[in-house]
């Protein structure tokens, strides 16, 4: 038996746009501060807490479960089996459950949604940014079954742009002409050109990522492992200076999002600039704790 009225759930630090609805789903309450009142009943819980989804979902009468496969403004990958299983329990409390695609689909982490590395096939995924390579265009996919409104039920005014349709179709004819799969192969490669920077520089405590989204997570170099924004923010400005844009994501991630048109010689660019970021940076936090 289900209890109470029905809501929608979504997760901590989760990053689902600006608009009312999008805002009323956002983790971050940087974004949603001064906007209130949101939709009534969408709550919270935490990404990768298996336990606390399912015991949610029995408490309450759940309409859907929303959720980035990969969550875009820490680059926070879920553990294995989350996303699946997290499916699974919506389709038995038969809530619907929805992938916000929005930064992590059209080829952006070596596959063109990121549900595939997971095994998952949502109920519902969302697309837009990339998927008219910068014109405004946003899609719903959903199965057949949840399609049922009859004609003119939900139109609007700009839906189906005609120039952002085109360019549509021509971003999907590129990205499976070989922009997925380069990618990937790029992605691996500043992968493998990263991975021990935690090794190397006490203020990186992760990188993680697939394809070319990637996050390097920055620490409070002391070694109390915290979240260092300061810090972060500093070396997003000393690699604007030195020609490389990266962006700040989440409390302390520098998230790398390049075009997927990259090639290795600007990922090793990227890279080289980085470390040179990352080694004053180191110098002057010595010189400041002597």
């Amino acid at each position: 038996m289900r209890h109470g009225p029905a809501g929608h759930f979504y997760c901590q630090k989760a990053f689902h746009g600006l608009t009312y609805a999008a805002l009323s789903v956002n983790g971050d309450e940087n974004f949603r501060e001064g906007f209130t009142p949101f939709l009534p009943d969408c709550r919270q819980t935490p990404f990768n807490d298996l336990e606390s989804l399912e015991r949610e979902l029995g408490r309450r009468d759940v309409a859907a479960f929303v959720v980035e496969p990969i969550q875009g403004k820490g680059v926070n990958i879920p553990a294995p089996g989350y996303l699946r299983e997290a499916a699974r329990l919506c389709r038995r409390h038969g809530a619907i459950f929805i992938a916000d695609e929005v930064q992590s689909g059209m080829g952006r982490t070596g596959k063109l949604w990121a549900s595939e590395h997971f095994g998952l096939v949502p109920d519902i995924l969302t697309s837009a940014k990339g998927i008219a390579s910068g014109l405004p265009l946003g899609a719903m996919i959903a199965r057949a079954e949840l399609m049922d409104w009859p004609a003119g039920a939900h139109a609007s005014t700009f839906g189906g742009n005609p120039v952002s349709v085109a360019a549509a179709l021509a971003t999907l004819d590129l990205l499976e002409g070989g922009l997925v799969e380069n990618a990937a192969r790029v992605g691996a490669h500043l992968m493998s050109r990263m991975r021990d920077w935690p090794r190397r520089f006490p203020q990186v405590g992760e990188v993680r990522g697939l394809g070319l989204m990637i996050g390097v997570e920055i620490v409070d170099r002391l070694g109390a492992r915290e979240s260092a924004h300061d810090l972060r923010d500093q070396l997003v400005q000393m690699a604007f200076e030195r020609g490389l844009l990266a962006l700040g994501a989440g409390e302390s991630t520098l998230r790398l999002s390049p075009p997927l048109v990259i090639g290795i010689q600007q990922a090793d660019f990227a890279c080289r600039v980085l470390e040179e970021c990352l080694r004053r940076q180191d110098r002057t936090l010595c010189r400041t704790a002597a």
